[in-house]
């Protein structure tokens, strides 16, 4: 089963992909948070056959939303049904601190993979359920 990872923001968004199996998580791209951003994430779902989307939850540790909150549960919402498949809200919490450390310094590269830590944190974890 293959698997679509966003690093939601309000500028930029960053997506990842995973292999068939659904195992490892890719950077894939960066894209505007503009009107074209729904439109290019349904066509990625569908031309990539993706099963699930997993959205970075930009809740604080302790639960606490922050600004962007209610944009990124619209953003999911409106894939979902826009894309016709599941998508899972999941904690984003350090993955841009992550992704720095291990990126160059474009914060682009930073965005797409943000969403690869995102979304290896849901592989691994599904990995962890299904033992």
């Amino acid at each position: 089963m293959k698997y679509l990872g966003i690093d939601y923001g309000s500028k930029r968004v960053g997506l990842a992909i995973s292999d068939e199996d659904g195992k490892i998580a890719f950077p894939r791209a960066v894209v505007p948070n503009d009107e074209k951003l729904i439109p290019f994430v349904a066509r990625m779902i569908e031309e990539e056959k993706v099963a699930k989307v997993v959205v970075g939850d930009t809740r604080s540790s302790s639960g606490i939303e922050n600004p962007i909150t209610k944009k990124v549960e619209a953003f999911a919402a409106a894939l979902k049904e826009r894309g016709g498949i599941p998508v899972e809200l999941v904690s984003e919490i350090f993955s841009s601190v992550e992704a720095g450390r291990y990126s160059e310094k474009s914060t682009d590269h930073n965005d797409a993979s943000a969403a690869a830590i995102i979304l290896q944190r849901f592989l691994d974890m599904q990995a962890h359920r299904i033992q």
